[in-house]
């Protein structure tokens, strides 16, 4: 059975953990109190850095201090609901044709509805953990400067390893702000320079933060632990190389500006420094052994006991079990009957959702209607069966209510598709060949032999957001991907409930980001809101 190799620790870092340090009269003397935490006492050898990073890894998969529930990082929303990957999957699922839910709580309806208002609380939700992530970073860094570690004693070996953590944790930083850059636009901008609570961040511009965000990856490019040399669940330099390849290929949606050779150059820099491969078995992806695959990038990692929440995967696991299914056959106790995916999409994307031909259709069809009439009623519309509680030889996990499947955030195949369009929209540094042969291994894991090759004839973007549906659904990609494409808001691709009807409707184009939260908006007069909300 997996364990958790990265520690997760609930160390609160200490500009939560001591906020009235300023009332010390003597900063550098030791509390006499023993009760009383501050920063020396929290980070007072190399080990205790490694133990604050990983609190901020863990901010991706948990929600608080003591999980499920009980002392959560961020107020005014369930708890469970507050998870960083269940706001993140929801956001970018359920408003997209993959998914609509059964749920009525939250507001949830009006994500698959396309009718959200700036004070949705999974909008809301989304954009302080994003922020609740990038304050926890900024503390780490300020904590770890070099005047820090001479302070602290801590030289050597030991230097260079916390050195390597601060690179970490910017990467980390510049995931929550590619997530921001991509949902929100225009954002308050803070760094390690900012005291939080002294003043009101400046809005910073789609283009200007996109600047930054590729400023911070290239600078920790070579500061950041090698291809395939850190722990289990953290980031290296190709993860970094993964992170600037989707910044660059959504670079004309956020800046007007095409950056598809850039794309394709840190692609490369993946293909041939790194060893990844593609997972022989496409199910084994989605798998509580799947800390085991060679094709996974960067994952955000769970075990059952160690990771309880109430969202991540256990979400997305849970939420899609319902009607006649077996919850046993998926590792969990019970289902909650919410997810399932629209009509439009399997027509979209497949031309036989059985399995029977391509293994990625991983559909529940017993008991299930195409359509959807009644978006409450779980039997309405196609179920999904690809995230499990087993491992691929069928062994349940750990926890039968909380998983041990970690969820692949960057992996091979996306980044072969991703090269793919790159190179069709113009970009150097690659060839059509390649492209090719990159779609093709894709497509013979699926159907177990070369019989669904296709031809250079047929490989066009619209074969590549297709593929990329087959591919890739379920893991957070497709608002992205459909936004890319100009096929998310307005226009003629419409699906089941978008629009807030059954047969679809275009809807207008603000949607294609979300709203900066009235709480924000209200609290903070450097903010401008969204057009149209």
């Amino acid at each position: 059975m997996k364990t958790l190799k990265t520690k997760i620790i609930s160390f609160l870092i200490a500009a939560l953990l001591f906020p009235a340090a300023s009332c010390i009269k003597d900063l550098d003397t030791l509390p006499i109190d023993d009760n009383v935490v501050t920063s020396a006492t929290v980070y007072k050898d190399a080990e205790a850095y490694r133990q604050v990073l990983a609190k901020i890894y863990a901010g991706l998969a948990i929600t608080g201090q003591r999980g499920p529930t009980g002392m959560p990082d961020i107020a005014g929303i369930d708890e469970g609901f507050s998870s960083y990957l269940r706001m993140l999957w929801s956001i970018n699922v359920l408003s997209s044709d993959e998914a609509v839910i059964a749920f009525s709580s939250g507001d949830i309806a009006q994500l698959h509805e396309q009718t959200w208002t700036a004070s949705h609380p999974f909008m809301t939700a989304m954009y302080y953990r994003i922020f609740y992530q990038i304050t926890l970073v900024g503390e780490y860094l300020r904590e770890s400067t070099e005047e820090k570690l001479d302070e602290r004693g801590i030289h050597g070996e030991d230097r260079d390893r916390v050195r390597e953590y601060r690179a970490e944790a910017r990467f980390l930083r510049a995931l929550s702000y590619y997530h921001a850059i991509d949902m929100y636009g225009n954002v308050p901008f803070i760094t390690e320079d900012h005291n939080i609570g002294a003043f009101l961040p400046e809005q910073i511009m789609r283009p200007e933060l996109f600047s930054y965000i590729e400023s911070e990856l290239l600078d920790i490019e070579d500061k950041i632990i090698g291809a395939h040399q850190n722990e289990y669940a953290r980031a290296d330099v190709t993860a970094v190389w993964m992170l600037l390849a989707k910044l660059y290929l959504n670079a004309e949606v956020y800046t007007g500006q095409a950056r598809y050779t850039e794309s394709i150059t840190y692609l490369n820099k993946l293909f041939n420094e790194a060893s990844y491969s593609l997972e022989p078995d496409y199910r084994h992806l989605f798998r509580t052994d799947n800390n085991l695959s060679d094709e996974i990038i960067f994952r955000i990692a769970f075990a059952g006991e160690a990771t309880q929440s109430w969202g991540g995967m256990t979400m997305i696991i849970h939420a899609a079990i319902g009607g006649n299914m077996n919850p046993a056959d998926f590792g969990v106790a019970g289902g909650w009957g919410g997810t399932r995916v629209t009509p439009e999409f399997l027509e979209e994307n497949f031309d036989d959702i059985t399995g029977e031909t391509d293994k990625r259709a991983l559909f529940h069809l017993d008991g299930q209607s195409l359509d959807i009439e009644d978006v409450t009623e779980f039997t309405n519309g196609i179920a999904v069966r690809k995230f499990k509680n087993v491992s691929s030889d069928g062994t349940p996990g750990s926890h039968n209510t909380f998983p041990d499947t970690d969820f692949p955030m960057f992996r091979l195949a996306d980044a072969h598709l991703m090269y793919a369009e790159a190179v069709l929209r113009g970009g150097s540094g690659g060839d059509m060949a390649t492209a090719l042969s990159y779609v093709n291994a894709i497509r013979e894991r699926a159907y177990g032999d070369n019989s669904a090759n296709i031809t250079t004839e047929e490989l066009d973007l619209n074969f590549i957001l297709q593929e990329r549906g087959r591919e890739l659904y379920w893991e957070t990609h497709r608002r992205s991907d459909l936004i890319r494409f100009g096929k998310f808001s307005d226009g003629n691709y419409v699906w089941a409930w978008k629009g807030a009807t059954q047969n679809g409707a275009p809807v207008d184009s603000k949607y294609d980001l979300c709203p900066i939260p009235d709480s924000d908006i209200g609290a903070n007069p450097n903010l401008i809101q969204n057009p149209g909300f």
